[in-house]
């Protein structure tokens, strides 16, 4: 069963229990199927049925509960959702322009955002905030799938953060072995150059540490040496190696444009 009939057989068990404004929630369900018309009187809805020759007035008060039932009706008969594991998306669809503009200002008088777009000639009016799409199946006090969406909305964010976390930490496992392949190189070329034993005492300790543990971080780094350095410690006398190594290279290529 898709997501969008778990909702609307929720609300139609709801409407069969209370009757108190099934009146209202019915003639809208009728509006949004387009077996009814209306024309608008400020909060008065003269629906019109055209077969019964007659009128009937919905009344959109600021009574909460007329509005709900409203709502629920509009759900009903022209409205549908995504399963929330494949996104957030709820619409409803209106014949008219003028109906998607009255459906989306009783929606936001409840503080929830909606938009309007025009599709193959029709008007919907839809949700892709998973907020908004929450506090609306609260509003139409659908709870058990408001509690479905929510245990989804939260499996999903865990997943996302989860992801987040992994993916951050991967980039930072990445960037620190390729820190530490250009620092194993540079210690390798003063070695095989100048020699080791031409830098000062702090040098050569870092340079024999970092060449002995080319995997570990630099915390872990600076934890080896006697006495123990800092992360920033370990970092400047790094930088200090590169600089070397940088030179050197300078040396060398300046020395083979000489020659060539």
């Amino acid at each position: 069963m898709s997501f969008s009939k778990e909702v609307r057989e929720e609300l139609l068990n709801k409407s069969q229990k209370t009757r108190k404004w099934q009146r209202e929630e019915m003639l809208s369900r009728s509006l949004f199927t387009g077996k009814l018309d209306f024309t608008q009187d400020g909060k008065k809805l003269n629906i019109i049925d055209e077969k019964e020759s007659g009128t009937d007035i919905l009344e959109l008060t600021q009574d909460p509960q007329k509005k709900r039932a409203f709502l629920r009706g509009a759900f009903i008969g022209a409205g549908s959702i995504n399963d929330p594991e494949k996104g957030y998306h709820l619409e409803i669809v209106c014949d008219t322009k003028e109906l998607s503009e009255l459906l989306k200002d009783e929606i936001e008088s409840f503080g929830i955002t909606s938009h309007i777009t025009e599709r193959s000639g029709k008007w919907v009016v839809y949700m892709k905030d998973g907020d908004d799409i929450s506090d609306f199946l609260r509003c139409i006090e659908a709870p058990a799938s408001l509690m479905k969406f929510e245990n989804v909305r939260i499996i999903r964010e865990m997943r996302g953060t989860v992801n987040r976390k992994v993916n951050c930490e991967t980039a930072n496992i990445n960037k620190s072995v390729q820190a530490a392949g250009r620092q194993i190189a540079d210690i390798e070329l003063i070695k095989n150059t100048i020699g080791l034993e031409k830098l000062d005492e702090n040098l050569r300790e870092i340079c024999r540490v970092r060449a002995e543990n080319p995997d570990v971080s630099l915390e872990e780094l600076g934890r080896l040496l006697s006495p123990p350095l800092g992360k920033s410690g370990v970092n400047h006398r790094l930088r200090k190696i590169g600089n070397i190594a940088d030179k050197i290279r300078r040396d060398e290529n300046d020395q083979k444009e000489y020659q060539d």
